[in-house]
């Protein structure tokens, strides 16, 4: 092994963990990928090991500084998801290395930058998703870059980012060739940084029209999630939320709570929710307060027939099968109680990846976070919730304001406003949080609508439709924000056409592997050595 080589690896690793929000510099993500692709152009010609090796210690060292935090949570999860996602990113990048050998330069390139975007997409949906560190996401902090992602969406950041790389690779090739600058190539690569910036910068000037507002209050209750949280009773809640209100907060107003709010395990029977003695007691305090109630709560259904139960259904006993949901509801004094199953679940908290097959072999378990183990349920519609005023609220619950084109549903189906009910206690105050925070500024220009955030220990916020955080609660503290938030219709391109530059990676990506599997090695690329 090299140690020059082994520094190439080491420098990209720490600049693409380095870039990372919150605490990164996202100008860095524009050269991160420099070192390793210099490498991979070194070597080869002569071992396509050496190329997954080299690579794995970028990408892990990447993962480690960048994700690090979930170690909180859990050691297990998070040398898991450091571990594996390295694994990913290595395959994926030795696989260009086998492609380079077949193809010629331009195609290698088209190649490796769509291989990428069709790898991040597929992070989005396969049961082992965590697209935490997709490179749309690393200009998070940056949201007067960005604006344009309301037509591109975050994938044209990952596009960005990769354009970009290549060219400065380039002009440290030529630069290392012929031991002087190319203006060119240096010129291009930062026009193709300056011109989406000044284009951003022109799209956020634009303003977008509201129909209507409504008065909101934030909730931060900052109960200990692993001490405190799920050992309360939801009628003990639902006293605190009383008290709360009438001696504090106010009413009149409607009142957006954090996930699982209501804590109690495994929660309440989806099929008797309406008539229980909570929810009577909460619906006769909203009447009498004129007030209306956005919440997290636990739900359940079960099944004495094995016919009756569903894929996602855990074996209790001889015939008794349970569905329990993480949820979020909508109660007010003119409509039932509206109900959403949050649907984009944590892999190994609320989803056991591939259950059909595992199982049967390792059985139902679970990384214990509180509450229950047991695997959650889901629902295929992105519900919508109906105020008493007409207001459309799109209820996003946690990971799930994590996943652009899926939020893109909720617009569809008539959404005004994004809620998104979080509880992001179990990373202590570390990057965690943060980045959870600051990735729903995405979202929020990706469909331009504002945002209210309501989260356990923190940070609860406001978010205007261009990304920007105008109202936010610290970490670790008690306490409510009360905001009017604006609404509106307007349907951005990429609500309309969604992750074009996914399907557009996708033919691309597609074709070139099928040719380069069908050609022998391209000897031009071949014979070249930059040693």
């Amino acid at each position: 092994m090299s140690i020059k080589n082994f520094c190439f690896s080491l420098i990209s690793g720490i600049l693409l963990g380095l870039s990372w929000p919150t605490y990164g510099f996202s100008f860095l993500i524009f050269v991160s990928f420099v070192p390793i692709l210099y490498l991979e152009k070194k070597i080869r010609n002569r071992s396509l090991k050496l190329v997954f090796f080299y690579s794995y210690i970028s990408f892990f060292l990447w993962n480690l500084i960048a994700t690090w935090w979930l170690i909180y949570a859990s050691v297990f999860g998070m040398l898991f998801a450091v571990l594996v996602n390295s694994f990913l990113m290595a395959i994926v990048f030795t696989l260009y290395s086998f492609v380079s050998r077949r193809v010629d330069e331009k195609l290698s390139i088209i190649y490796f930058t769509t291989s990428w975007i069709v790898f991040e997409k597929f992070h989005l949906y396969w049961d082992f998703s965590w697209p935490w560190l997709n490179l749309g996401n690393v200009f998070s902090e940056n949201i007067h870059w960005i604006q344009w992602y309301e037509y591109s969406g975050s994938f044209g950041g990952s596009l960005w980012v990769l354009i970009v790389n290549f060219l400065f690779l380039y002009f440290l090739i030529n630069y290392l060739s012929i031991k002087k600058p190319n203006p060119i190539l240096f010129s291009a690569a930062v026009l193709t940084i300056s011109v989406p910036i000044i284009i951003s910068l022109l799209i956020y000037k634009k303003e977008y029209e509201s129909i209507d507002k409504i008065d909101v209050s934030i909730l931060q209750p900052n109960v200990d999630p692993y001490n405190d949280k799920y050992n309360q009773t939801n009628f003990s809640v639902l006293s605190n939320f009383k008290s709360w209100v009438t001696k504090d907060i106010g009413t009149n107003k409607l009142f957006l709570a954090p996930e699982t709010y209501f804590s109690e395990s495994p929660g309440y029977s989806i099929d008797n929710f309406t008539n229980n003695e909570f929810t009577k007691s909460l619906n006769s305090f909203l009447i009498e307060n004129n007030s209306q109630l956005l919440s997290g709560i636990q739900f359940f259904k079960l099944y004495e027939k094995k016919e009756l139960k569903t894929e996602t259904s855990n074996f209790i006993r001889n015939n008794l099968w349970i569905d329990v949901y993480n949820s979020s509801f909508f109660m007010s004094k003119e409509n039932l109680p509206q109900i959403y199953h949050k649907s984009k679940l944590v892999v190994g908290v609320e989803n056991m990846p591939f259950k059909k097959f595992l199982e049967p072999l390792v059985g139902n378990t679970l990384i214990d976070l509180g509450g229950s183990v047991l695997s959650r349920a889901t629902q295929s519609k992105r519900e919508v919730f109906l105020t008493d005023q007409g207001a459309k609220i799109a209820p996003l619950i946690c990971y799930e304001s994590v996943y652009g084109e899926y939020i893109t549903d909720y617009i569809r189906n008539g959404a005004q406003v994004l809620a998104i009910i979080t509880n992001d206690g179990w990373w202590n105050e570390s990057q965690g949080y943060k980045q959870h925070l600051s990735y729903a500024k995405l979202r929020a220009i990706e469909t331009r609508k504002n945002v209210v955030r309501s989260a356990n220990t923190g940070s609860s916020a406001v978010i205007n439709l261009k990304g920007e955080i105008i109202k936010k609660l610290d970490y670790g503290v008690k306490g409510y924000i009360n905001h009017q938030i604006e609404l509106n219709n307007y349907l951005t391109f990429y609500v309309k056409y969604g992750d074009l530059i996914y399907r557009l990676s996708l033919f691309f990506f597609s074709f070139i592997l099928l040719f380069s599997i069908t050609r022998k090695k391209n000897k031009y690329n071949f014979k070249k050595n930059l040693a």
